[in-house]
């Protein structure tokens, strides 16, 4: 089975011991992996040049406002996630404003359990947004662009609009298998005049393309009469 990718937070605060703690909690079960900064500007710097999957920000930071911070990192074109840790609650709604850009805000101090279930509410809502990028195995996936990405050699892979929207469903069911009629019924819709060798064919296609042995897949598998997708 191909290994899981740990998804990539920044953080951006300039309370160390903060950082620390929670770049250590964070990073427990290898879900995520934490990179850290305290100032805004090296925030954007990085920001510009790498993916993460999502920003935790200050509201105050030492070279700018957490809300200034969010608002160049939109003009940027990030569109992950963005979560503010705020000292207290009563700018809630200016952190929310469509003018800066935040999908959530928590509240200092706060206990881990909040945040990691407000982070991964943010991380199911992006990935059923257009502007998602996926995990899969060793790839991230943007199906807009239909597109995979190797992580690792930064290999680029085209896929056709029927191999994304395959990927993405099967993506979306988890761990549970995808009937082949299900699937057929999503991707094509209720076609009579295509059959589940139309599918077949895809599958075989998709897997040339994606895994390292086609005839012993790990990342697409055969299961309980249909497909499931190994994240």
């Amino acid at each position: 089975m191909a290994p899981m990718i740990a998804r990539k937070i920044l953080l951006a605060d300039d309370d160390e011991a903060l950082r620390d703690v929670l770049s250590e909690q964070l990073s427990v079960n290898d879900e995520f992996t934490v990179v850290e900064v305290s100032s805004g500007r090296r925030a954007l710097e990085l920001a510009e040049r790498e993916y993460f999957d999502a920003i935790l920000v200050d509201v105050s930071l030492p070279d700018m406002e957490g809300q200034d911070l969010c608002r160049q990192l939109r003009r940027i074109g990030v569109k992950t996630p963005i979560i503010m840790l705020n000292a207290s609650d009563r700018d809630a709604e200016q952190i929310l404003s469509t003018d800066f850009g935040a999908n959530d805000y928590v509240t200092k101090p706060f206990r881990l359990g909040v945040l990691l279930a407000r982070l991964r509410a943010q991380l199911r809502q992006y990935e059923h947004s257009e502007d998602a990028v996926l995990a899969i195995g060793p790839f991230t996936f943007r199906p807009a662009d239909k597109l995979l990405l190797h992580q690792m050699n930064g290999h680029k892979i085209r896929l056709t609009e029927k191999e994304s929207q395959i990927l993405r469903y099967l993506y979306r069911a988890g761990e549970k298998p995808v009937s082949r009629e299900t699937l057929l019924g999503e991707v094509w819709g209720y076609n009579s005049a295509v059959t589940t060798h139309t599918l077949e064919t895809h599958v075989y296609r998709l897997r040339q393309k994606i895994e390292e042995n086609p005839s012993d897949a790990k990342l697409l598998l055969t299961e309980g009469g249909g497909y499931r997708l190994v994240p």
